[in-house]
């Protein structure tokens, strides 16, 4: 292991993730509000690498909407505010067919022609693509990517699966070095909450410790190859992390009565908690979540207490400080664009988290934390973003 002596060179990186599944639903109202919401971010903060992280590429009907996913990719690349990234490396898993492989995930990296030093990792022969005139030009790899050898992808084994279908979550891995600077960029996508009811019975929920079990997995799976090495890295994807649901219900009903509504075939069971004169204030249901005062209640500084899920791994996952309200689920009306939908609690499902070594290469404070498109229709998530992350990186510690 050696470290490389520091150097002075500045690189603005900029971080985002979005599950961008209910655009391909809706393309015709959303995908061009989405685009043009990225793009101005993009213009204003006119970064020198840009990495973005995409899940749920394609919507539930990845079959119907492939047309619409090459169509958001050319209308990103040839963006006038994208005319100054000369380097372009996108790869997108579009194998639908393959249920093995197929994770729906998208890694989208746009590097800025002032870059001056940059390599991209390769999984295979476990170095570095030398050429920098070939890496510097557009890359862009789809459909069966499995044998593209600058990426590792990866899906969950089916036995992680909390409800035993074998459906789209994993991760994909890049690496990089820029400007003298080594990090991987992983995306990633773990499980949902099937149901508010299975959700509330008790914290950690199931679904809470399938995820700790994906993520402590991949985590383990890094650390654990020798062959490429470990260096510092970004971890920022769909998460689905969920509040305590069990104590957010304790929370909002202490004075209310809860009332059960059963139906015969178990699907449609609700709880109503009701106050003193027999109104409804909270209502949870398999697929509800629903609160008389909704859409102000949730944006209230009192429900971050209970984001608690990375709680277990504070010592092998850092995260800078949440200041922005829950990104999910958000009403995919553009006439509705802050308003939350009453089918889930709304929680901070996507995040940006980073290795603690991730210190070492930083240096400086300059960095944002928040979402992209807060008064604009993103889809039921809302993208978030890191820009301006370093102003002046170290050189990484290299262990390969």
């Amino acid at each position: 292991m050696d470290s490389a002596q520091e150097d002075a060179s500045s690189t603005d990186v900029f971080l985002v993730t979005a599950n961008v599944g209910s655009l391909f639903e809706d393309p015709e109202r959303l995908l061009q509000l989405w685009l043009s919401e990225f793009l101005a971010k993009i213009a204003r903060a006119q970064p020198r690498f840009l990495a973005l992280h995409l899940q749920e590429v394609g919507g539930k009907t990845y079959e119907k909407s492939m047309e619409y996913v090459q169509e958001f990719i050319r209308c990103l690349c040839d963006a006038p505010e994208m005319g100054d990234f000369t380097c372009v490396h996108i790869f997108m898993d579009e194998d639908f067919k393959s249920a093995e492989h197929f994770t729906a995930l998208g890694s989208l990296y746009f590097v800025h022609k002032d870059v001056d030093s940059l390599k991209i990792w390769n999984f295979l022969t476990h170095s570095w693509e030398e050429s920098l005139q070939d890496i510097k030009d557009k890359h862009i790899y789809s459909g069966n990517i499995e044998t593209i050898a600058t990426k590792e992808k990866s899906k969950f084994p089916q036995h992680f699966f909390p409800e035993c279908k074998w459906s789209r979550k994993g991760f994909m891995r890049t690496r990089w070095e820029i400007n003298g600077t080594v990090i991987d960029l992983v995306n990633i996508h773990l499980f949902h909450d099937a149901s508010n009811l299975a959700a509330c019975e008790n914290f950690p929920s199931v679904y809470c410790k399938t995820r700790r079990r994906a993520l402590v997995h991949t985590i383990e799976r890094f650390h654990l190859d020798e062959q490429n090495g470990t260096v510092p890295f970004f971890l920022f994807g769909d998460f689905n992390f969920r509040c305590d649901t069990e104590g957010v219900v304790k929370e909002l009903t202490e004075n209310l009565t809860p009332h059960r509504v059963q139906n015969v075939k178990n699907e449609n069971d609700k709880i109503h908690y009701r106050n003193s004169t027999g109104n409804n204030v909270l209502t949870v249901g398999k697929k509800e979540f629903s609160h008389a005062d909704h859409q102000l209640k949730f944006k209230e500084d009192w429900l971050k207490k209970f984001d608690r899920e990375l709680e277990p791994l504070k010592d092998v996952l850092v995260e800078y400080p949440i200041k922005f309200v829950p990104s999910y689920p958000f009403e995919e009306d553009p006439e509705m664009p802050t308003d939350y939908m009453s089918t889930r609690c709304p929680a901070w499902c996507d995040r940006i988290l980073m290795s603690p070594q991730v210190n070492e290469i930083i240096q400086g404070d300059d960095w944002t934390y928040g979402m992209i498109g807060e008064a604009v229709c993103m889809g039921d998530h809302k993208a978030l973003r890191i820009p301006q992350l370093s102003r002046s990186y170290r050189r990484a510690w290299r262990t390969w």
